[in-house]
């Protein structure tokens, strides 16, 4: 018999943990292999080919070709497309200024305790006068 301390029995416990997921996963890969260099190269091509296509369609047009691809691993294969950059706040204030309001609703005590409802409706595009 021996004794050991609480903390000694948690390290091995973590170490035999940690050497079990190791050694699962220095085994046999299984799942779907991967795609070759030829097949990633002809992805690009026809996306780059054809940029208004998605992946739904590039991927029925590899399996015309009997190549036999996951939408999702193709998906993950055609190039990232830029994003047109989105317009400024500046600049949709701007576009919108003639039809943004703003409104408050708020309560005010009087001095004689009553209560006053207050509604506030502000325009904000205003009228440049000519100098």
């Amino acid at each position: 018999m021996v004794v050991v301390k609480p903390d000694t029995v948690v390290r091995w416990h973590r170490k035999g943990f940690a050497l079990h997921w190791a050694r699962l996963s220095r085994e046999n890969h299984i799942g779907r292999p991967g795609a070759g260099k030829e097949i990633r190269d002809l992805i690009r091509k026809i996306a780059s080919a054809n940029p208004l296509w998605g992946s739904p369609r590039v991927h029925g047009e590899l399996l015309k070709l009997c190549i036999h691809i996951s939408e999702r691993t193709l998906a993950r294969l055609m190039p990232k497309r830029k994003k047109p950059p989105s317009q400024t706040w500046r600049v949709f204030l701007d576009n919108h200024l003639l039809e943004l309001a703003s409104i408050d609703f708020l309560v005010v005590p009087t001095a004689t305790f009553r209560i006053l409802f207050v509604l506030i409706v502000l325009a904000h595009h205003y009228e440049r006068r000519a100098a």
